[in-house]
């Protein structure tokens, strides 16, 4: 029996990747404990998609409701399965900067300590598994902020000629830079699995994602950028935009392509690579650019207010390079782009996003 470990299996790439495993014939095993409930909400909760994961896969898929801060339950589980594991995808976190002001300590247990558990327990009982874990481009903090931008008619702009036109790149520098306190707990947990990385010598890779997106995601205000998009302007809700005029740039990547770039890792491991990974120049859009092709999809206006602070340490542009990782799998192709990704948001959320009464 050859196993893949699946962490935040009921999330948007959790369970992209328990179905994209499954359909390697590997047998999945799923955790999630619906803290994005929790976090954000009833509207955020993942059990639907948990439910369906098992309607779909059967026998193929086991689901365990484990908090991935629960030591005694997570090494239970591990040594369950053992060297069966074949792959460990660490999906499971805390994704919200506004949440993690609220409560630091919860924020910092999930997505620095839960990490960390993760990565002792495949130390401990399958080490030769390759452990792929969900980081983020927050690790960079606002750095990004300082780069020389052009405001132009709907979105902030690099200046042409820059090194970084085709996308910020694995170089740039974390330090001395404001992070808030979600981008710190993952800069430990990024941090720590390349320790694992090398100081052990595992398998390990660091995704640092941008706008990561698709039809699976429980959107909700605090975090889905495009999925929530799509779902303000179906149900008629009011969409906040958090200063930058609403010009700010982020590239989106669906997550199947973030899947098969997780299967290519799988099929040819490294320790302690880090990439950036996210819809760079193919897939990228300005919230302003967003909402006009939101209103053209559905034909119905968006309805906006604006708020003239920003988020802290929210980024003005982000278009992160994928040329690191395609360097070293350049099998892989990248499939959706920004009109895909939002159609397809729309045509799977129709019947269950409408106006509210």
């Amino acid at each position: 029996m050859s196993v893949a470990l699946v962490t935040g299996s009921g999330g948007l790439i959790g369970s992209e990747a328990v179905r994209h495993f499954a359909g390697l014939g590997l047998d999945v095993v799923g955790i999630d404990n619906d803290m994005r409930q929790e976090f954000f909400g009833a509207e955020a909760s993942t059990a639907w998609n948990v439910r369906r994961l098992a309607d779909e896969l059967g026998s193929a898929y086991s689901h365990h409701s484990i908090d991935i801060r629960d030591r005694d339950a997570l090494a239970k589980l591990f040594a369950r399965y053992g060297r069966d594991i074949a792959v460990v995808i660490h999906t499971a976190a805390q994704p919200s900067h506004d949440w993690a002001v609220r409560d630091p300590f919860t924020d910092f247990d999930v997505n620095a300590g839960g990490t960390l558990n993760v990565l002792q327990n495949v130390r401990e009982h399958c080490i030769e598994a390759p452990v792929i874990h969900c980081s983020t481009n927050k690790v960079y903090g606002d750095r990004p902020n300082s780069l020389p931008l052009v405001e132009l008619e709907t979105r902030w702009e690099i200046e042409a000629g820059h090194p970084y036109e085709q996308g910020i790149r694995e170089d740039m520098s974390i330090d001395a830079c404001l992070h808030s306190v979600f981008g710190a707990s993952k800069v430990a947990a990024d941090v720590m699995v390349q320790e694992y990385g090398r100081y052990f010598g595992m398998k390990t890779a660091c995704f640092r994602g941008g706008t990561l997106t698709g039809p699976a995601h429980s959107a909700t205000e605090l975090h889905g950028f495009l999925g929530y998009v799509m779902r303000a302007n179906m149900e008629r809700r009011t969409y906040k935009i958090f200063g930058y005029q609403g010009k700010q740039v982020r590239d989106a990547i669906h997550s199947s392509d973030v899947v098969s770039a997780f299967e290519a890792f799988f099929r040819n491991p490294r320790s302690a690579a880090v990439y950036n990974l996210g819809g760079g120049r193919h897939s990228n859009t300005s919230n302003r650019e967003a909402f006009a092709l939101a209103e053209q999809i559905t034909g119905v206006p968006m309805v906006t207010e604006y708020v003239e602070a920003n988020r802290i340490g929210d980024h003005k542009w982000w278009i992160g390079s994928n040329e690191a990782f395609q360097a070293d799998y350049p099998d892989w192709k990248q499939v959706y782009d920004v009109p895909m990704i939002m159609r397809e948001i729309h045509e799977a959320n129709v019947d269950k996003w409408v106006p509210q009464a």
